[in-house]
């Protein structure tokens, strides 16, 4: 582990009142002067974790000739930590003494990093074949390791922050949008999201919690993708000397031979929460209670909505709004407290077809089309159980094997600094009373 520290020149600065016990825990929280919005203390102390393999290998150079400089300005003192292997962050921050600093903040891009360990044999378009290990998204990692702690519930109050290091960049795209920014790439995006950094304001973030037949249980801050856009995600990594343009070389080499994926899909959308859980619901872990879940076993409830059609391309949970820094995926805008987006492709959709989507992804205007075959629903919850071992998920940029999952969005569970105006607008459904017995 290399560990560098750095603090900016000393200045005078008026430090506003510190908030203590803000929300479930936070630290070291003030608010803007004339207003109810969160703020990082000026000055603050964050510490940095940063993939160096990332941006081409030049995730390092780059955060010490686009960020340092800002942060120095902004009176943001920093711990630069250089993560050296798989779930490194995660190892990390499990016994990281959270309460020296005010924020983490991740470096790193989306996709995949080839590790010196046994590759993963899954069964892709009914083939047998080895796959390198996926990079999860650094943050994701962040999440999870806070959530395994003891101290959990404090823990995953610590205020987190991402910025761009590499390829895919879902999430600091997302933030940008959210901040009224220009879609923008690479360094500009980098700068972009530093700038949020310096301008200290937090955001609440919904989280979705996920459980696995295997009976993994894992967070996501980004999305799950199972089909089309886990193979592109997965299979363009030999392309990545090409940067983002990796994706849509992949896209063409999938739509030219496209697969269809056999599964059961339900979920549960906005309008048909109920008042009460269901009474089966036993899924009791460390962590936040998925109260809309039952276990896998078990049918989903009465009030859930089961997709008829079983034969997909993709089916793909965002909590966000972009799959790339140049992939608007939900144009419909950032998911209310609560809620995340559900997008599934039916099969029978043309090549041509689906090759004009992902085109008019790029700007938001794929929803235009109107494509019968691609379904868009709001949901608070949803299970997925694949009919064979075909295929991967991706989960933040995680490969997992294909095997029924589920998950449910706890809203506004962490905080991350983001240039928002405002929250995320809080989902009040009219909730239906529970069912009856039947």
């Amino acid at each position: 582990m290399q560990t560098l520290r750095f603090h900016p020149s000393a200045r005078v600065a008026l430090l506003r009142p510190l908030v203590a016990g803000f929300g479930r825990g936070l630290p070291r929280f003030v608010f803007a002067a004339g207003g109810s919005r969160p703020l990082l203390p000026r000055p603050c102390r964050v510490l940095v974790l940063l993939n160096p393999r990332g941006g081409k290998g030049k995730a390092l150079q780059l955060f010490q000739s686009r960020v340092q400089p800002l942060l120095a300005e902004a009176e943001v003192s920093f711990t630069l930590m250089l993560t050296e292997r798989q779930n490194h962050a995660r190892e990390l921050v499990r016994t990281e003494e959270l309460g020296r600093w005010d924020a983490l903040v991740v470096m790193s891009g989306d996709g995949l990093m080839h590790e010196v360990r046994p590759a993963l044999q899954v069964d892709s378009g009914g083939v047998g074949m080895e796959l390198p290990w996926l990079r999860p998204l650094l943050l994701q990692q962040v999440v999870n390791g806070l959530m395994e702690r003891p101290d959990w519930e404090t823990a995953i109050q610590k205020p987190l922050c991402s910025l761009p290091g590499g390829s895919g960049n879902a999430l600091a795209a997302s933030l940008n949008h959210y901040a009224g920014y220009e879609q923008v790439t690479n360094e500009d995006l980098l700068t972009n999201c530093a700038q949020l950094l310096c301008g200290r304001f937090l955001s609440p973030m919904n989280l979705l919690s996920l459980h696995t037949a295997s009976g993994l249980r894992l967070y996501s801050v980004l999305s799950l993708a199972w089909g089309f856009i886990a193979d592109v995600d997965l299979e363009s990594e030999k392309y990545r000397r090409l940067g983002e343009m990796r994706f849509t070389v992949g896209t063409f080499l999938r739509l030219a031979a496209l697969r269809i994926y056999q599964g059961q899909l339900a979920y549960l959308p906005v309008g048909s929460v109920v008042s009460k859980p269901p009474a089966s619901s036993t899924l009791v872990h460390q962590g936040p209670m998925d109260t809309h879940l039952v276990p896998l076993g078990e049918p989903v409830p009465s009030h859930w909505t089961v997709v008829p059609e079983q034969d997909f391309v993709l089916v793909l949970a965002l909590l966000h709004t972009h799959l790339g820094s140049e992939m608007f995926m939900a144009p419909m805008g950032r998911c209310a407290s609560g809620v995340m987006h559900l997008f599934y492709v039916r099969a029978g959709v043309s090549r041509a077809m689906l090759l004009r989507l992902f085109l008019a992804m790029e700007k938001g205007k794929h929803m235009e089309y109107d494509c019968p075959h691609l379904v868009h629903v709001p949901v608070v919850a949803f299970r997925l159980e694949p009919k064979n071992r075909r295929g991967v998920f991706a989960v933040d940029g995680e490969l997992m094997i294909s095997e029924a999952v589920q998950g449910q969005v706890h809203p506004d569970y962490f905080w991350m600094v983001s240039g928002c105006g405002e929250p995320p607008p809080s989902h009040e459904p009219q909730q239906k009373p529970a069912p009856g017995p039947l």
